[in-house]
């Protein structure tokens, strides 16, 4: 890492606990309080059979079709970053929640909100992103939205995405499905994302630069579901999901807590680029909670594993791909207990984080 900085780091956490009268950046982080914020506030109030799957998208029945439906918001700082900025961010972001549905993703909606004196080249700039990015992947941006907030309110500039799709006959994915034994698969290294984030925001240099992974997982997710190659593990995957805010660890985390099922990693099958773990030891964070943009998690049953590892590896986006551990016994609905075996053979809990690494990652 260069010697260059001259001033002290000075990260913004969140408060491991927070007030419960009052919102917290933590409530943002894919950790324990955002899912405290789920179960006290939003699901008693919205519940509903569709809802309660608490999926990253809705599947729904509708006129003999079953429609995948998905909305996010992006608020990163800053707005550009090596590998990506909040444009490319939000279809791939949008996408991949689609994807993880098994989806074929179709059309977004975007909705900005700008804050008063946003430069206009700026904007300029994070459209054509978005606009790249949405005919690479093969979507249309069919509607949206513009609003204008005082200066000093909007950091710039907020971005809201909504997402349809069209989910394949004979494909059902839910993290309410893992076996006790199905192996756990991961499409390539971790903690990219969010390391380049925060490299870019407090002007760390490194020997290698690090790049944001953020790119549309949807082929390689078609692919491994045999929808676009006739490959026989079709049906034999329980669910997929994207790391993204918490990383690997609130993935499976929420996983075994839905499917009422621990398990088991490897630390040494886990993928993470050198400068990525130099960074991590460097600044004090684990990499299995750090945001990822352009990686997906896939619960396999033991069986198709290998065919779908294969599948993965096909694809440029899962060229790293590994499986890096295991689905144990099932503890009970609502529970989950997630390890790692570590590389010197001793054993840890690999818990939700209470607050946030790294806050405006996504």
């Amino acid at each position: 890492m260069s010697d260059s900085i001259a001033e002290p780091l000075s990260f913004v956490c969140a408060p491991a606990i927070a007030a419960k009268d009052r919102i917290v950046l933590g409530h943002g982080s894919g950790g324990r309080l955002s899912a405290e914020l789920l179960r006290d506030v939003f699901l008693p109030m919205f519940s509903n059979p569709i809802l309660d799957r608490m999926d990253d998208q809705a599947v729904l029945e509708i006129g003999g079709s079953r429609l995948a439906f998905t909305t996010d918001s992006f608020v990163v700082q800053p707005l550009f970053f090596p590998g990506g900025d909040i444009g490319s961010l939000a279809v791939h972001g949008t996408v991949n929640d689609l994807a993880m549905g098994g989806a074929r993703p179709l059309f977004l909606s975007v909705a900005f909100i700008l804050e008063e004196g946003l430069p206009t080249e700026t904007l300029r700039r994070i459209v054509a992103s978005m606009t790249e990015a949405s005919a690479a992947a093969g979507v249309s941006i069919v509607t949206g939205d513009t609003k204008v907030v005082e200066r000093g309110k909007g950091d710039g500039v907020f971005i809201n995405t909504t997402g349809i799709g069209i989910v394949p006959e004979g494909v059902s994915l839910s993290a309410n499905q893992a076996r006790p034994g199905d192996r756990v698969l991961l499409s390539g290294s971790i903690g990219d994302h969010g390391i380049a984030i925060l490299a870019r925001r407090e002007g760390l240099e490194f020997d290698a630069e690090i790049v944001s992974d953020s790119a549309p997982l949807h082929e390689m997710v078609a692919a491994m579901l045999g929808v676009s190659t006739q490959g026989a593990a079709s049906g034999q995957i329980r669910c997929l999901r994207d790391p993204t805010r918490g990383g690997l660890s609130s993935s499976l985390n929420e996983i075994a807590s839905q499917s009422g099922v621990s398990i088991q990693l490897e630390e040494t099958a886990i993928p993470i680029r050198d400068e990525v773990k130099g960074a991590c030891e460097l600044l004090g964070f684990d990499p299995l909670y750090v945001a990822n943009e352009g990686k997906l998690v896939a619960i396999v049953a033991p069986e198709a594993a290998d065919a779908v590892l294969d599948a993965m590896r096909h694809d440029q986006r899962g060229a790293d791909a590994q499986i890096i551990g295991t689905v144990g016994g099932r503890i009970g609905a609502g529970r989950a207990r997630v390890t790692l075996r570590t590389a010197f053979g001793s054993t840890r809990i690999v818990d939700l984080l209470a607050g946030d690494q790294l806050p405006r990652i996504c």
